[in-house]
């Protein structure tokens, strides 16, 4: 099928690949433009996989302060080169996951973060909630694993749905943006402020 170039440049618009790149992608998904969006962050994704061994030493230390001054969020946004820690979509996406922080108050960045006996004692908690509410015994390990999704949805940040777009979760607003960058980007760090929190009685 014909592909023509004013498909190929609104591709290109939307994602910021190559002209090359773009076209071959729309080939791939007949003209379909979300088929090839998805095409190019695939390929995109598999090309960087080799490349997540690399150092993201580069990056930024972004704040988000909520209206109010009452509540408000650091985070630690690495890359590999000044030269992308310096682009408006690298700073907007590190803006955005400070507001994310400040509003979801994830406890993680991600799921291997949170300790085994954090882990355990929550699924201990669902199996018990299973076998007090009946559940045949052979299906209350699957039960307790479904839970444990939901739970690291709520306090691992990459896992929660992004405040801006309930669609797609934060994990998934990284992974355009790697594709995008061509660089190994990660979450580092973050540290959440609340007012009054840590103030004793």
């Amino acid at each position: 099928m014909e592909i023509s170039a004013e498909l190929v440049k609104k591709l290109r618009e939307k994602t910021g690949v190559g002209l090359m790149d773009c076209k071959e992608a729309l080939k791939n998904a007949a003209g379909d433009m979300e088929k090839a969006i998805e095409y190019l962050r695939e390929k995109g994704l598999a090309k960087l996989q080799k490349r997540m061994g690399r150092t993201a030493s580069e990056g930024v230390i972004a704040s988000y302060i909520h209206t109010g001054a009452k509540v408000g969020t650091m985070v630690e946004i690495n890359c590999e080169t000044d030269f992308v820690a310096n682009t408006k979509e690298f700073q907007e996406f590190a803006k955005d996951i400070a507001m994310q922080i400040t509003a979801s108050n994830p406890l993680y960045v991600k799921r291997e973060d949170v300790p085994e006996d954090a882990k355990e004692a929550e699924k201990n908690i669902y199996r018990k909630q299973a076998m007090e509410s009946g559940k045949p015994e052979k299906i209350i390990d699957k039960i307790a694993d479904g839970k444990m999704e939901k739970f690291y949805e709520e306090v691992c940040l990459i896992e929660q749905p992004f405040i801006k777009n309930q669609d797609i979760t934060v994990k998934e607003l990284l992974e355009e943006l790697i594709v995008k960058m061509g660089e190994k980007i990660i979450v580092n760090r973050f540290v959440r402020f609340q007012l009054g929190e840590t103030i004793e009685e």
